[in-house]
């Protein structure tokens, strides 16, 4: 008969197998939590992923990367940030781009109000806060497209900070670790746990751990986060109103003002699609009508998404 190897006390399986034990002896208590960071550390200092949001404490460039990576993975960010930063070094250099440059800049990274948003951000930082991006969540938090947990997540990283949030990799660590097999789990029930294992002395890198642990799992296994209360399920993109929206900008942006018809032949949606489309971006503030034609809007960014 073969004989289980021994699970190694450094090794991963062994500190899972140990954090797992330990926590259905004792439940979450502070003996228990440590060996929770020792687990999710101990992957970090082999698996740690080199990005380069993470090679700098520039909060202009954190910011733009935190708001890339809403709902967007990290690979599809990557080449774009580059591009991205290269065209708008600094928050000044953004707050007074044209909107549609600012909007090929973000091609291919889907869900383009965030382009306008940030935009109008870099806006707000240099008219109110002289360019000085603040370190604090609850201003951080007023800004276009800046939500409560990205608001902690750039006050983390940027200047290390130890604010407490959850986003999708947090809350896939956690419901994994804390809650197998358990469906439904709120968030609510995760924070008092992310409270206690957040590592006050080194917060950016504990929650750089908890992020690459966390794709490790969704690489890994079925996804945790089904089994939270807050998961959605997301609707096709394809054939859907989002892809439809960002052909429409990348016809005006390719090609200059167009009327509805040429935009309904350019995405083969037809007019009755089209129309309510344009007119939805109109309000939104990516474009403008003139006369029968329709163009990107490239207004002053305090004039969109105030």
């Amino acid at each position: 008969m073969d004989r289980q190897a021994p699970l190694l006390p450094g090794s991963e399986a062994g500190r899972t197998h140990a954090f797992a034990a330990a926590l259905t002896r004792h439940g979450p208590t502070g003996a228990v939590i440590v060996s929770f960071r020792e687990l999710v550390l101990g992957f970090y200092r082999v698996h740690g992923r080199r990005m380069p949001w993470r090679e700098t404490t520039d909060p202009y460039r954190i910011l733009v990367s935190e708001v890339m990576l809403q709902q967007t993975r990290v690979e599809r960010v990557l080449p774009r940030y580059v591009t991205f930063i290269d065209a708008f070094p600094t928050v000044v250099a953004l707050a007074d781009a044209p909107v549609s440059r600012v909007l090929a800049a973000w091609q291919g990274l889907g869900y383009n109000r965030r382009a306008l948003a940030l935009r109008a951000a870099a806006a707000r930082i240099v008219t109110v806060y002289g360019g000085r991006i603040p370190d604090d969540p609850s201003e951080l938090v007023t800004l276009p497209g800046v939500g409560p947990a990205t608001a902690a997540a750039v006050a983390v990283y940027a200047f290390n900070r130890p604010e407490v949030f959850i986003e999708t990799n947090v809350r896939r660590v956690f419901l994994h670790c804390f809650f197998p097999g358990r469906d439904r789990v709120r968030d609510a029930e995760l924070l008092p746990l992310v409270r206690m294992a957040l590592d006050r002395d080194r917060p950016r890198e504990w929650y750089w751990a908890l992020m690459d642990y966390g794709t490790h799992l969704a690489r890994t296994m079925p996804n945790p986060n089904w089994r939270s209360a807050h998961h959605a399920v997301q609707g096709r993109f394809e054939g859907s109103r989002r892809q439809l929206r960002g052909r429409v900008l990348a016809a005006l942006l390719s090609a200059g003002p167009l009327t509805l018809d040429e935009l309904a032949a350019s995405t083969g949606a037809g007019p009755d699609r089209t129309g309510p489309v344009l007119a939805g971006l109109v309000v939104e503030g990516f474009i403008a009508e003139d006369g029968p034609f329709y163009r990107i809007r490239d207004g002053p960014a305090t004039d969109q998404l105030k």
